[in-house]
C-alpha cells in the first residue's frame, strides 16, 4: 500500500479553499483543510460543512459518471448510457444542422458557478458565432462592476485590515452567507472597537452585531443611500481635498441630494432619521472605511442601478477610494486576462448585432463604451459576462421564435428551472428546444429536460483556477488531486472536443486544461504547476494610483471620460439615464396585511445550501428539512399564521409553498428561500423532482419591460404576494419517509 498527501481545492463555493488529500493506492481516502493555503486557518474551514462533500461526492450513488442520452419524451427524466464519442458526435452534428438552418445565433448558453470555468464555454460561443450566452450577471455582480467602472474607471474591492476605522455592510450577511476569512476579519476589527453599520431589512446574524442597523423597506435602498449622502454634504463631513481635486459634479450632487433629508427617508424607508444621521456620521468621520454591498441590491430590479451608484458616491465623497484600509481599484491582470481567454475577437460584428438584449449598458455597445475608458490603464473587462444576453428575451425567443428562433441550449453547471426568474416560462422554453445539453454533477431538474447530460469532473478531479472574474491581478486554485473517476470530464475538455468536431480546433491548440493554464500564466513567468503549489497568485495591491505620474509628468487620474471620479456620470447620461442616482418610486411595492398581501424578498443565500445546490446532502436536509419563509411575528399573526405553519405564496405569475419561521424585519415583509427541490423525488414531468412545489421563481418575472432599464436587472427584492395558510405538501411527506 502506498500512501501520499496531495494538495487540492474545494469548489462548493467561490473561494476554492485549500484542502489536503490523503491518497492510498491512487484513491482519495481522506481530506482535511490545508492551513498553508487560503483561508490560512483550518478553524475557519472547519466551520464550513460543505468541504467534506468533496470526499463523499466522489462515489455518491446519485453522481453522474457517464454521458446520458434522453429516451422517450422530453422531460420524461429517462436516459440511457452512451459513449463520449456517440454523445459529442451527435451534438456536433445537430449543432451544424441547426446553424445551417437558423444561423449561429440559434444556439444559446447558460453558465453558473462555482464549479465551472467561464471562458471555455464563452470561447466556444464566440467561435461558433452566437451572441446569446446567458448568466445571472444582471442580478449578481454586474451592477456593481459596471457602476464601479463608470464612476471610478475600474472595479473596486474592500481593503479590510488594521487601518480600517469603520465598516458598512449593505444587503449582505457574511455571518451566514460567507462565514470565511472575511467574516473573521470583520469580527476582529469590530471587537477592537471599529464601528459596524449594517443595512438590511432583516435582522440577520450580521445585523444583530451592528452598532447601527438600518432596516429599509424593500425597494427604498437608493432613497436611504441618498439620504446618507445628504447628511454628509449638509454637515460638511466629506473629504473636501479629495472631492475638489479628484471628483467632478459635486455642486450638482449637492443640489440633487438636498431633497433626500433623513426625515423624508424615514417617511419612505421606515428608518429613523436619527439612525440615518448616526450611520452617516460614523462612516464619514471614521476613515478609512470599508463599504461592501451584496446581492441584495443587485436584485432590486429597477432600483438596482441608482442604489449601487449611490454607494459609489458614498465612497467618493468620503475619500475612501483606492486608499489603504478602505478599498482599492484592482490592478489589471498581469497574467492573461479572462477577456483574452474568451477570445471575443472571434465573434463578428454582424453576429453581435443579433444579440437578444435591448438594454443600453448590459450589451456589446454598452460594454464597449465603458471598456474603452477602462483600457486606458492597460486592461480589459471580461466581455461575455458583462455583455450577456437577457434571459427573459432568450427564453421568449425559444417559445415564440421571435425575433428569431432559439433552438439549442448548452447549460454548463447551471440550473435555470430553479434559479432563473419565471419558472413557467423556463419550463416551456426548455420543452420547446430541438437540442439541450447539460453538463453537471447530478441529474438536476434542468438536466431532466435535456437531450444529453454530460458528467462533470469535480474539484478534486480537475485543475482549478479562478481569476476573480477577470477584473483583478488575482488568481486562486490548484491542481487536480486525481484523474477524473469513471468517465467524468472537465469543462475545457468538453468544449474543446466539440470545437474539434465542428472544425474549430485551430483556436484550441492546447490539448489539456493544464496546458491552457500554463498559457494563462505565461506572461508572469510561472507555470500552472508553480501556481498550484502556492494556490494563489496575488501581488500586493497598490493604492492612490490616480496620483501616480505618467511619462509626461502629470497624474494618471481615473479611467473615466473626465479623468476623475464621476459624481455626475457622463456615460450614464450618454446611455439615456440620469447623471445622478434617480430612485424609481413607482417600483416600490406595498403590503396590505388585511388583504393577506405582503412584500416578498428572496435570493438570500442560506448555509449550508448554495442556490439550488447540495439538497442531496442528507445531513444538510436533516438540519434544514423544509424551505422557509421568514417574517416578523406581528406579520404572521395578522395573516393567521404561527411558526411552523405552512403558507402558500402566490401572485399573478404562480405560487409556491413554504414553512413559516420568525425573524425580526419590517411588518408586512416576508423573505422566502430560493432554489429548493427534492432530489429524492421522481425525476421528469410533472414535478421534476419536486422543483415546482417550493420554487420561489414561480412568482418572479424577467420580462424586459419590467427590468432595470440600463442593465436589465429583474426584481427579487420587492415582490407583492398573497399569503394563505395551507397544509404540508405531500412531496415533503414522501421526502420525510425517504430520509428516515
Amino acid at each position: 500500500m502506498t500512501i501520499e498527501m496531495r494538495k487540492g481545492n474545494c469548489s462548493y463555493c467561490g473561494y476554492l479553499c485549500g484542502l489536503n488529500a490523503t491518497i492510498e493506492d491512487g484513491r482519495i481516502v481522506d481530506i482535511a483543510p490545508d492551513p498553508t493555503r487560503y483561508p490560512y486557518d483550518a478553524s475557519i474551514s472547519s466551520r464550513c460543512r460543505r468541504w467534506r462533500m468533496n470526499l463523499d461526492d466522489l462515489d455518491a450513488p446519485d453522481r453522474l459518471n457517464y454521458p446520458l442520452r434522453r429516451v422517450g419524451e422530453r422531460g420524461s427524466g429517462k436516459f440511457e448510457r452512451v459513449t463520449w464519442d456517440e454523445a459529442l458526435d451527435d451534438i456536433a452534428s445537430r449543432l451544424k444542422s441547426l446553424r445551417s438552418e437558423h444561423g449561429a445565433r440559434t444556439l444559446a448558453s447558460a453558465i453558473a458557478g462555482p464549479h465551472t470555468t467561464y471562458w471555455p464555454l464563452h470561447r466556444f460561443m464566440n467561435q461558433f458565432g452566437s451572441p446569446n450566452n446567458m448568466g445571472i450577471g444582471q442580478i449578481c455582480w454586474d451592477p456593481r462592476i459596471f457602476m464601479d467602472a463608470i464612476t471610478f474607471g475600474w472595479p473596486t474591492d474592500p481593503d479590510l485590515n488594521d487601518r480600517t476605522a469603520c465598516i458598512m455592510l449593505w444587503a449582505t450577511n457574511p455571518a451566514v452567507s460567507d462565514n470565511s476569512l472575511f467574516w473573521d476579519q470583520i469580527k476582529t476589527r469590530h471587537a477592537a472597537g471599529v464601528p459596524l453599520v449594517v443595512v438590511d431589512c432583516r435582522a440577520t446574524a450580521t445585523a444583530r452585531q451592528a452598532d447601527v442597523h438600518l432596516a429599509p423597506w424593500p425597494g427604498t435602498d437608493p432613497v436611504l443611500a441618498l439620504s446618507l449622502l445628504s447628511v454628509i454634504i449638509e454637515e460638511e463631513l466629506f473629504d473636501r481635498a479629495f472631492v475638489n481635486t479628484w471628483c467632478v459634479g459635486f455642486s450638482g450632487l449637492r443640489e440633487h441630494v438636498r431633497a433626500y433629508t433623513p426625515e423624508r427617508a424615514q417617511a419612505l424607508c421606515g428608518v429613523p432619521a436619527d439612525d440615518i444621521r448616526k450611520a452617516a456620521r460614523l462612516y464619514a468621520t471614521h476613515t478609512p472605511g470599508v463599504l461592501l454591498s451584496g446581492r441584495g441590491i443587485d436584485q432590486l430590479g429597477p432600483n438596482a442601478e441608482p442604489t449601487v451608484r449611490s454607494l459609489c458616491l458614498l465612497r467618493a465623497l468620503t475619500g475612501n477610494v483606492d486608499r489603504p484600509g478602505a478599498c482599492f481599484l484592482h490592478q489589471r491582470s498581469s497574467f492573461r486576462a479572462e477577456a483574452a481567454m474568451e477570445r471575443p475577437d472571434l465573434l463578428s460584428e454582424e453576429n453581435r448585432a443579433w444579440q437578444l438584449n435591448t438594454t443600453p449598458l448590459q450589451s456589446y455597445s454598452g460594454y464597449n463604451l465603458v471598456n474603452d475608458y477602462a483600457k486606458q490603464f492597460g486592461g480589459s473587462l471580461p466581455e461575455r459576462y458583462l455583455s450577456s444576453a437577457h434571459p427573459g428575451m432568450v427564453m421568449r425567443a425559444m417559445v415564440t421564435g421571435e425575433p428569431y428562433p432559439i433552438r439549442a441550449l448548452f447549460v454548463m453547471g447551471a440550473n435555470p428551472v430553479l434559479t432563473y426568474a419565471n419558472t413557467k416560462l423556463v419550463l416551456k422554453a426548455l420543452q420547446s428546444l430541438d437540442l439541450c445539453v447539460v453538463v453537471d454533477y447530478r441529474l438536476t431538474p434542468t438536466a431532466q429536460l435535456a437531450d444529453y447530460v454530460l458528467p462533470a469532473a469535480g474539484a478534486l478531479e480537475r485543475p482549478n483556477c479562478q481569476i476573480h472574474g477577470g477584473v483583478a491581478d488575482f488568481a486562486y486554485g490548484g491542481a487536480a488531486v486525481i484523474p477524473p473517476l469513471h468517465e467524468r470530464r472537465n469543462d475545457y475538455d468538453i468544449m474543446r472536443e466539440l470545437a474539434l468536431r465542428l472544425g474549430m480546433g485551430a483556436e484550441w491548440p492546447h490539448a489539456t486544461l493544464e496546458e491552457e493554464l500554463d498559457y494563462l500564466f505565461e506572461p508572469v513567468g510561472i507555470t500552472f504547476e508553480q501556481f498550484a503549489h502556492a494556490g494563489m497568485f496575488a501581488p500586493a495591491p497598490t493604492f492612490h494610483k490616480h496620483e501616480q505620474r505618467t511619462e509626461r509628468g502629470i497624474p494618471q487620474g481615473f479611467a473615466t471620460p473626465s479623468g476623475k471620479v464621476e459624481l455626475a456620470s457622463s456615460l450614464i447620461e450618454q446611455l439615456g439615464g440620469s447623471a445622478y442616482p434617480q430612485p424609481i418610486s413607482q417600483s416600490i411595492p406595498q403590503a396590505d396585511l388585511a388583504a393577506g398581501k405582503v412584500v416578498l424578498i428572496t435570493g438570500a443565500r442560506s448555509q449550508p445550501f448554495w442556490g439550488s445546490s447540495y439538497f442531496h446532502n442528507q445531513d444538510f436536509r436533516q438540519r434544514r428539512p423544509y424551505p422557509r419563509v421568514t417574517m416578523a411575528p406581528a406579520t404572521a399573526r395578522a395573516l393567521g399564521l404561527a411558526e411552523g405553519d405552512w403558507a402558500r405564496l402566490s401572485n399573478k405569475n404562480g405560487s409556491a409553498v413554504f414553512n413559516v419561521a420568525f425573524q425580526d424585519m419590517p411588518e408586512g415583509v416576508a423573505s422566502a428561500e430560493y432554489g429548493w427541490w427534492l432530489p429524492e423525488a421522481p425525476p421528469g414531468a410533472p414535478g421534476y423532482s419536486g422543483s415546482l412545489t417550493s420554487n420561489i421563481n414561480m412568482l418572479t418575472d424577467n420580462g424586459i419591460e419590467g427590468c432595470e432599464p440600463l442593465i436589465g436587472t429583474w426584481t427579487y427584492n420587492g415582490i407583492e404576494a398573497l399569503v394563505e395558510k395551507t397544509s404540508r405538501p405531500i412531496e415533503f411527506d414522501r421526502a420525510s419517509s425517504s430520509n428516515a
